[in-house]
C-alpha cells in the first residue's frame, strides 16, 4: 500500500500535465492560444501567491512535528502550501474554463495527490487546502482580467470551447 501512496504522491502530477497537454494538442488554434495564456498568466500568479503565502504562514511538516518517518524523504522546511497540490489544482481549475469532463478528471487527480501527500507525512491538510484556494484564486483573477480585457477589445467570444 505504501508503494501506491508514494507513487501517487510523487508521479500523479505528471498525469495532470499529460491530460492538459493532450487537450491542448487536440484543440483549435484559438483555444490553444487562450488556454496557453491562461496557463502562463495564471501559473505565474499562482506561483507568486504561493511564495507570498509561504512567507505569511509557516506550517511545520507533519513528519517533524509528529516525530514520524516520512514515506518520501523530504527537507524539514515549510510545508505550506504544497507545490504538487497547487499545480494539480491549478490545472484542474483552469481546465474547467474549457472542458468540464477534463476538469473533473484533473480534480480527482488533484484530490488524490493531496491525499497521498498527507498520507506520506510530508504535508498537513492545511497545506493542501491552501494550495487549492491559491489555485482557485489565481484562475478566477486571470479569467476576470481576460474577460474584462476581451470585452474592452470587443471580443465577445474570448473564452472559446473546443
Amino acid at each position: 500500500m505504501h508503494s501506491l501512496i508514494i507513487f501517487v504522491a510523487k508521479y500523479f502530477i505528471f498525469l495532470s500535465v499529460v491530460v492538459v497537454g493532450i487537450y491542448w494538442l487536440s484543440a483549435k488554434v484559438s483555444v490553444k492560444l487562450s488556454l496557453a495564456w491562461q496557463l502562463v498568466a495564471g501559473g505565474i500568479l499562482a506561483l507568486g501567491l504561493s511564495v507570498l503565502a509561504g512567507h505569511l504562514y509557516y506550517d511545520t511538516r507533519p513528519f517533524v512535528s509528529h516525530h514520524l518517518v516520512p514515506l518520501i524523504p523530504h527537507a524539514a522546511d515549510n510545508g505550506f502550501p504544497s507545490d504538487h497540490a497547487l499545480l494539480a489544482a491549478f490545472l484542474a481549475f483552469t481546465m474547467f474554463l474549457y472542458s468540464r469532463r477534463a476538469s473533473l478528471l484533473l480534480l480527482i487527480i488533484a484530490v488524490l495527490i493531496g491525499w497521498a501527500r498527507v498520507a506520506t507525512h510530508i504535508h498537513s491538510p492545511i497545506d493542501i487546502v491552501g494550495s487549492f484556494v491559491i489555485a482557485g484564486l489565481s484562475v478566477i483573477i486571470v479569467h476576470l482580467i481576460a474577460t474584462i480585457w476581451g470585452s474592452r477589445r470587443g471580443e465577445a467570444g474570448w473564452r472559446q470551447r473546443r
